[in-house]
């Protein structure tokens, strides 16, 4: 069974929904206190923090991190609704890259032989041209704030998302594709982008 050491309920249901047994462990990673100017280098970084604090005896262990480049700043979780709308304002009608770092760390057990698994898949987004008021009512929700990049494109977002290259369930947390590559090809280590 899998251990996913992350809160993220968009994660789990991903899992669940491609049928992966699995259980949920929070890392209890501050991520404020890990830092890189490169965003590429900074999620696969808290992605590995996330599965190293949580290392299980029988199982192999799945941390993630995702984050959304915008006109080459990096946005998370909105800090509050203010700042929701002010970054909505800008990526109505734009184009964004949503990247998610992962690392996949074998079973502490004789029986795991594979090594460490690190990719960062990165998906481009092309969100719609909305008015301040469908801004507004979707910032309202308060879907927003609990998304990378302001966003969730499972929910409420999904309406507001025009079209996507790449990676599907990365933009909602997790490269499915990636991940069922590791799981069953454990000497496969390759980290391109699955798309």
């Amino acid at each position: 069974m899998l251990v996913l050491a992350s809160a993220s309920p968009a994660r789990r249901r991903l899992l669940e929904q491609a049928g992966i047994a699995h259980r949920v462990q929070v890392s209890g990673v501050d991520e404020e206190s890990i830092r890189h100017p490169d965003p590429h280098t900074l999620v696969q970084q808290l992605a590995q923090a996330k599965a190293t604090a949580v290392v299980a005896a029988e199982s192999a262990v799945l941390g993630c991190d995702s984050l959304l480049m915008f006109e080459g700043e990096v946005f998370g979780k909105p800090a509050d609704a203010a700042e929701a709308q002010a970054r909505w304002r800008r990526m109505a009608g734009g184009w964004g890259e949503l990247i998610t770092g992962h690392c996949l760390l074998p079973a502490r057990h004789p029986a795991a032989e594979w090594l460490p698994r690190l990719a960062v898949v990165a998906t481009r987004v092309q969100f719609a041209p909305i008015s301040d008021a469908e801004i507004d009512a979707y910032v309202a929700s308060g879907e927003p704030l609990q998304c990378a990049g302001g966003f969730a494109l499972e929910g409420r977002g999904g309406l507001l998302v025009e079209r996507i290259e790449g990676c599907f369930s990365n933009v909602i947390g997790l490269s499915l594709p990636l991940l069922r590559r590791w799981l069953t090809d454990p000497a496969d280590c390759r980290s391109a982008d699955p798309g």
